[in-house]
């Protein structure tokens, strides 16, 4: 491709295939996540997600029916019955030990206890077959290994979304996500005026202080933080939620909005002043619809956070029924192991669905913030 100077220069490749690599990197990992939370939990435990499409080798373990159910075909008790109890695959092997499952290929005999003896056919079919009528027991135990076409189905998602206290707990993510949302917007902004266009003394002082917080890790002040919450009558409540995230979100948005609304041109305010305006209009008529752009990037950086979060909510409000919010729902339905991957992977696309809907509707403002707050020069 040409450009008004000559060839595209060699730097603008290296920028857009470092941007599709990027892009490949964040949305396979995505895409794996997806296709894994439609395919049948078996299936999920023993292959990845990239061979949703291709069969998969299992060994199973399946009971034979009792064998008082026999019946006298031929001079013979027959039992049949099949080991993939409704289900579909081939059988490519079985045996009678989990130490080889696959000792006996399909459709060979296999002598059982007693004079017994079992076949498998391909298609999962067993036969036993006893010289005299058998005793009542329990069933034989048949180890099959198989080649099953690829299932998919939305029972995962079933379970997630109708467990219990999925909705309270939907709920309760939301009126801890709002507010503390809000909360720190409204008060950073205010704040970040008065650090960018207002004169007072150490005002250095305190931006510098306000750097400072950004990197102390919020895990050192939980504990203090829940003490005194504790001491004051708001511990294991909302009020106490909302504070906790307004005070570990407020420095980043006051250096977010503080240098942003720098950055806008001087003239602008000096003319508002001199036409007469108040801090609190120019703040209002002039700074704020400027800074939307700002604005918006940190709601939505501060929405996904506050949504996403479990160990903040874990402290502040702990685990009861009442107060357990979407994170802590879902690790509740993982068990103690958290070893059900099925269950796993379709509570992640259950729980960014809110947040994707309302980055998509914050990027339609940051736009409009972006083209309303452009400043064009004379």
């Amino acid at each position: 491709m040409s450009t008004p100077v000559g060839s595209r220069p060699a730097l603008a490749w290296v920028v857009n295939i470092s941007v599709i690599l990027l892009v490949a990197l964040w949305t396979l990992p995505t895409f794996g996540i997806l296709v894994s939370s439609l395919r049948d939990k078996d299936q999920l435990a023993v292959s990845g997600w990239w061979t949703a499409l291709t069969s998969s080798e299992r060994n199973l373990v399946a009971r034979a029916a009792p064998p008082e159910n026999a019946t006298l075909e031929g001079g013979r008790y027959v039992l049949t019955g099949n080991v993939f109890e409704g289900g579909s695959g081939e059988v490519t092997g079985f045996g009678i030990s989990s130490r080889d499952p696959s000792a006996f290929a399909v459709g060979e005999e296999a002598e059982l206890r007693g004079g017994a003896t079992l076949t498998v056919e391909a298609n999962g079919d067993y036969t036993i077959a006893y010289a005299e009528e058998p005793e009542p027991g329990r069933g034989q135990r048949i180890f099959v290994s198989s080649v099953e076409p690829p299932r998919f189905t939305t029972e995962n998602y079933e379970n997630v979304l109708f467990s219990e206290g999925l909705g309270k707990s939907f709920i309760n993510t939301m009126t801890v996500t709002i507010p503390a949302t809000v909360i720190p917007i409204l008060i950073a902004a205010y704040a970040a005026y008065a650090l960018a266009w207002m004169e007072f003394p150490g005002r250095a002082l305190l931006l510098a202080a306000i750097v400072g917080l950004l990197v102390v890790p919020l895990q050192m002040s939980l504990i203090p933080l829940l003490r005194l919450y504790n001491t004051v009558g708001i511990g294991k409540s909302f009020i106490g939620i909302w504070l906790a995230h307004t005070g570990f979100g407020l420095p980043l948005a006051i250096y977010l909005l503080r240098n942003y609304m720098a950055g806008l041109p001087r003239e602008i305010i000096e003319s508002a002043r001199v036409d007469g305006a108040s801090d609190f209009e120019i703040f209002r008529k002039i700074i704020l619809p400027l800074s939307f752009p700002a604005l918006a990037s940190f709601a939505i950086f501060q929405f996904l956070w506050v949504w996403n979060d479990l160990l903040v909510a874990t402290v502040f409000l702990g685990n009861n029924e009442e107060q357990l919010v979407l994170t802590g729902r879902l690790r509740e339905l993982l068990g103690s192991r958290g070893g059900n991957w099925e269950i796993l992977t379709a509570s992640a696309f259950v729980a960014i669905v809110v947040p994707i809907l309302v980055f998509f509707a914050m990027q339609r403002y940051l736009v409009r913030g972006l083209l309303a707050g452009s400043v064009k020069g004379g």
